[in-house]
């Protein structure tokens, strides 16, 4: 997917009533409670370190008893060193500090396959590490987004995955802008645990068996390409519904 991807804020600033009404997110019943965060000290192989140019060290720990996959692919992409050098190319002050683009321009991605949503009870409160995505639930692939005030607009519209530990100083120093104008960067991301035992591609998939003898139908015709997926506008007039 490689959309442009947007965290547009509802919230009291641009909520309507309209917006409210189409609501699609799933009801609180449906999901079930998390668990409390296990002790850091105890839970290295899930703890995140952020070195950014804006003066110091972030850790995030993250949550793969919630959003497993999402964790994963955090992980995977860490441990191949994705996220060094990457600029925060969307910060705006009092709501969110958007990274994870290798092009700087919100609509690059990895070569990973996108991830299905994993939407949870997690709120969006300061410090939450949420993926960003494109208007499609199931787009988040490799941005995510620090958020620098609570939003309970984005609950179970995004996934929440993880949330600052320590560090949040750093991450209020990021530079602001829609781009900004000098982006503050990732100059590196560690994993707490290290990267033993940690898959940074996707499992091979097993060929699929041979047919036991020739099919005796003509082959079926080439499918036609399908048409572009068109980009979402890279400046809504709202945030995220």
């Amino acid at each position: 997917m490689k959309s442009t991807f947007l965290v547009t804020a509802l919230a009291g600033l641009f909520a309507s009533q309209a917006a409210v009404a189409q609501d699609q997110r799933p009801s609180p019943a449906q999901l079930p409670m998390p668990a409390a965060a296990p002790d850091p000290a105890t839970d290295q192989q899930n703890l995140v370190n952020l070195d950014l140019s804006s003066g110091g060290r972030v850790v995030l720990q993250l949550r793969p008893d919630v959003a497993p996959n999402h964790v994963a692919r955090m992980k995977a992409l860490i441990c191949r060193g994705f996220y060094d050098g990457i600029i925060f190319h969307r910060v705006i002050d009092g709501f969110m500090a958007q990274a994870g683009d290798p092009t700087g321009t919100g609509e690059g991605g990895s070569d990973l396959p996108d991830l299905k949503a994993e939407f949870n009870l997690l709120p969006h409160l300061r410090g939450t590490v949420s993926a960003a995505r494109t208007n499609d639930p199931d787009t988040a692939n490799s941005q995510f987004f620090i958020m620098l005030m609570p939003r309970t607009t984005l609950d179970r519209r995004y996934t929440v995955y993880g949330r600052v530990i320590s560090g949040m100083q750093y991450v209020d120093a990021i530079e602001k802008g829609e781009p900004p104008a000098n982006p503050s960067k990732i100059l590196k991301a560690t994993l707490a645990g290290g990267c033993a035992g940690v898959p940074t591609a996707p499992a091979p998939v097993a060929p699929a068996p041979a047919p036991a003898a020739p099919v005796a139908t003509p082959p079926a015709a080439e499918a036609a390409p399908l048409p572009a997926e068109p980009t979402t506008p890279e400046e809504p007039a709202t945030p995220p519904q």
